[in-house]
């Protein structure tokens, strides 16, 4: 069975950027070989960090959830790794 995949990466600049694939590790690297999504292609925006990725038998759940994730605001999208246990509170 083919899963995909909803994941974040953390950007050396403090940005949380939401996407999705079908191999982590994959997209991971075209991030950081500089051919990722333009928001990933900044030189200011590396070295890249994968903080989170959740798995789905479906695209179209996978891609729900990137949506979903995009459209939060900055402390939303804090709070929601906070519930997956990605960020910590210091």
């Amino acid at each position: 069975m083919k899963y995909y995949y909803f994941y974040v990466l953390y950007t050396a600049d403090g940005y949380f950027y939401g996407g999705f694939t079908d191999n982590v590790q994959r997209r991971l690297a075209t991030h950081e070989s500089g051919k990722g999504a333009k928001f990933t292609r900044v030189k200011s925006r590396h070295p890249l960090k994968l903080i989170h990725y959740e798995e789905f038998q479906t695209k179209s759940e996978a891609l729900k959830a990137e949506a979903n994730f995009k459209k939060l605001t900055r402390i939303n999208k804090e709070k929601y790794l906070l519930v997956h246990h990605v960020i910590k509170i210091w």
